[in-house]
């Protein structure tokens, strides 16, 4: 049967149709849907791990166990997976493992722009690109069998286009293979040096093999075209930008299998060519592997490693011509990102900045709060990275904090790679605050549930993580773990600086759900009284969406107000408050 399907769609339906038993996985755009949509399948177990390390190492027992295994992220997650990533290229696998990685070419979603296909160089493993939806599901179902063939995991790159992009096709039945007994080896699976060191030559073999099979495999394909004067060597969406600019016109050379990739396929395919053109994304692995094996390309002196490319980018560069454009005739204004009406975090930023507070801020929509008006944050690096930074940030001070720095981070994010660093403050004594800002999801990507929410990427009630009780277990005193409500801002403002006056590690947990969750009722839209408003504009200060000013007077859009209240208290004169504007 034939379906029009996004690219993350169809890697679940080729997880479904290819027998996987079991998926763990940490959100992370544009990899997200991969792992909802295979929790629609009854026969696969799926679930939301605390971050990618936990989920690699649970897919990879669950290879150990005999069943097929996929874990997803995306490729900064891949960063926190990198320790286990490099271990399990020694031992293998039992039965066969998928790893997803989805880059961000272009950011649209991300704090870099790395190239993912350097870890599988690095840990010498088979990496697949799939261009379409099509292929995607096609891909992870011959990954499978590459993974259990070469006796490793199989890294499959996605990106934001072929993630989120539709194309059709076809479906067909799931067909499970039988449970792989599982057998003691610990010359294969315990990693201690005497073993590793004999393994590594096994990881060698499996390269040269791997790369005589890219010779030959379908994953690597030859389309021919009437123009010899040019020959395209390319893979992923780069291919589908090549294809619709050029068409047949010249010969190309679509890599599916981009580690490792041929070498006498590529020199076949270079000498019936007088000149070769990589069109690829990011670095030049294509190019590198070519010029390597002596044959002579263009590449990356005419893309560059910038951003993404697109089908004009392409035909630019390589002087075709491009179908104008249209102009809608006027100047639409920029919309600068902003935290949503209602954001239960705008009211503790607003606070922040207004004590002249240095902020170690995390991976969230929350990172919103370094966006003007509020400009509340100072860095964000990583996840974690808000709080394990404060605690050298105060080390650094003389080992005391100077009263005006905190960290803030997510609930979702401090469950990933949060409590280390506080486990770190707690343990090595610093003084330093901590802000969990709690709203009860992970917003960032699309309202996942995570440890602290009560439920599970089923829907189904589960363990639920304490946050107060974890912070006074790692060592937290209790009269130093505080709970407040963002949308009170005096109450914000005492609680912050009482913290902040102490001289010991301290966490402040500002809690509220996320404006956005379905089952939050709303008070609905305030008002603004135009005979009360003197045109201050103290109200804009939050930054609130809902909220402008014409002539000289404050505005509220009803259908972007939720009735939060955090404007009224910044309102002297009571213009902010129930009721219908006049």
């Amino acid at each position: 049967m034939k379906s029009l399907m996004l690219g993350n769609e169809a890697f679940a339906r080729g997880l479904y149709e290819a027998g996987c038993s079991f998926v763990s996985s940490y959100p992370g755009t544009p990899s997200t849907e991969i792992t909802e949509y295979a929790a629609k399948y009854k026969e696969i177990y799926a679930e939301w791990a605390p971050n990618e390390k936990v989920a690699m190492e649970s897919a990879f027992g669950a290879s150990l166990a005999g069943r097929r295994s996929f874990c997803g992220m995306k490729h900064v997650g891949l960063n926190v997976a990198a320790d286990p990533l490099f271990t399990i290229a020694y031992t293998g696998v039992n039965a066969g493992m998928i790893i997803a990685v989805a880059d961000d070419a272009g950011m649209h979603s991300s704090q870099n722009e790395q190239d993912s296909r350097h870890y599988a160089i690095a840990a010498k493993l088979p990496m697949l690109e799939p261009s379409d939806a099509a292929e995607t599901l096609y891909f992870t179902k011959k990954a499978y069998e590459i993974s259990e063939k070469f006796d490793a995991p199989v890294i499959i790159k996605m990106c934001t286009r072929i993630a989120h992009s539709q194309s059709v096709v076809e479906t067909s039945e799931r067909v499970e293979p039988e449970q792989v007994p599982y057998e003691k080896n610990g010359a294969k699976y315990i990693m201690m040096p005497g073993n590793a060191k004999k393994r590594h030559p096994i990881v060698e073999e499996r390269t040269a093999l791997l790369t005589e099979f890219a010779e030959t495999s379908d994953l690597n394909r030859i389309e021919d075209g009437s123009d010899k004067s040019i020959g395209i060597i390319t893979s992923s969406t780069s291919y589908q930008y090549a294809k619709e600019v050029f068409g047949d016109k010249y010969p190309v050379l679509k890599l599916g299998m981009i580690n490792p990739m041929p070498v006498k396929k590529i020199r076949d395919f270079a000498a019936g060519v007088k000149k070769i053109i990589v069109i690829e994304e990011l670095d030049g692995i294509i190019e590198t592997h070519c010029k390597s094996i002596g044959v002579d390309v263009q590449g990356k002196e005419i893309f560059g490693c910038i951003d993404e490319l697109s089908q004009n980018k392409v035909a630019q560069k390589l002087g075709e011509e491009t179908e104008k454009g249209f102009s809608i005739g006027e100047d639409v204004p920029m919309r600068p990102p902003v935290m949503c009406a209602g954001c239960p975090h705008r009211g503790l930023f607003y606070t922040l900045k207004k004590n002249k507070l240095t902020v170690l801020g995390d991976i969230g929509c929350y990172t919103l709060g370094a966006v003007p008006p509020l400009a509340a944050i100072d860095s964000t690096i990583c996840m974690g990275a808000s709080v394990s930074g404060l605690h050298g940030f105060n080390k650094a001070n003389n080992g005391s904090s100077d009263g005006k720095t905190v960290a803030v981070i997510g609930d979702s994010t401090f469950m990933h790679s949060g409590v280390t660093g506080l486990i770190n403050i707690a343990y090595n004594e610093s003084n330093s605050t901590v802000i969990i800002l709690d709203n009860s999801i992970t917003g960032m990507t699309g309202h996942q549930q995570n440890p602290t929410t009560g439920f599970n990427l089923k829907g189904d009630p589960c363990a639920k993580i304490d946050l107060e009780s974890l912070c006074r277990a790692v060592g937290i005193k209790a009269e130093n773990v505080r709970v407040v409500d963002p949308y009170n801002l005096e109450e914000c403002d005492r609680v912050i600086n009482e913290e902040l006056k102490k001289d010991e590690p301290s966490v402040i947990i500002s809690r509220r759900p996320c404006a956005l969750l379905k089952y939050v009722k709303h008070p609905g839209p305030i008002a603004a009284d135009p005979d009360k408003c003197i045109g201050c504009k103290s109200c804009m200060k939050i930054g609130c969406p809902a909220i402008s000013v014409t002539d000289k007077k404050a505005k509220i859009d009803a259908t972007l107000c939720t009735g939060c209240g955090v404007c009224t208290q910044l309102c002297k004169f009571g213009a902010l408050g129930s009721g219908k504007e006049a």
